[in-house]
């Protein structure tokens, strides 16, 4: 049975991108934390934070990443997905975990480019490059323990799933 493969990483890293293009590669099923959050609710994680709060949204994301959870599968989570230990925890014991890791900067680039202000609400209302560094800094302790590989998401998409193909392939060697 192969088990499923949980990529974390701060808002903008590629995991929705990269989930996809990973889950052709392996012939996987894909899916996203937060998009299947928002079809079982009918609304974007911006509504469910502006009318639950954000001790709501994080429980919701837990049932999601119970839900979508299955062999064979690549999981997008969201970007607040290891604040939970349960969370943590459960993808550890799930599956591969995989942190596609790029600098604040980088990030906060990516998501000024694309920006997708109904999916992805600000965390502190200030300037994305400031809340990406001070994300970074909060998270970071957090995706490094609960992944299994660290994977460098500044790479073209190719690369990056090139990359964490070796990853698999070494972890199921050992």
């Amino acid at each position: 049975m192969s088990l499923p493969i949980y990529l974390i990483g701060a808002r903008g890293c590629g995991k929705t991108t990269i989930g996809q293009a990973l889950s052709q590669a392996l012939g996987y099923a894909f899916s996203d934390t937060d998009h299947n959050l928002q079809l079982t609710t009918q609304r974007t994680v911006a509504e469910i934070v502006a009318t639950e709060g954000w001790d709501s949204f994080r429980a919701r994301e837990t049932e999601s990443l119970r839900a979508v959870t299955a062999p064979a599968t690549v999981i997008a989570t969201g970007g607040g997905m290891v604040l939970a230990e349960v969370n943590r925890r459960f993808m550890r014991e799930h599956g591969q975990v995989i942190w596609l890791n790029a600098p604040s900067t980088v990030l906060a680039d990516r998501l000024e480019r694309q920006p997708e202000a109904a999916q992805r609400p600000t965390l502190t209302g200030r300037p994305i490059a400031e809340e990406m560094s001070d994300i970074l800094r909060e998270r970071a302790h957090l995706y490094r323990q609960t992944a299994h590989h660290e994977v460098n998401a500044m790479q073209a998409p190719e690369q990056v799933v090139d990359q964490i193909l070796q990853c698999l392939s070494l972890a199921r060697a050992s």
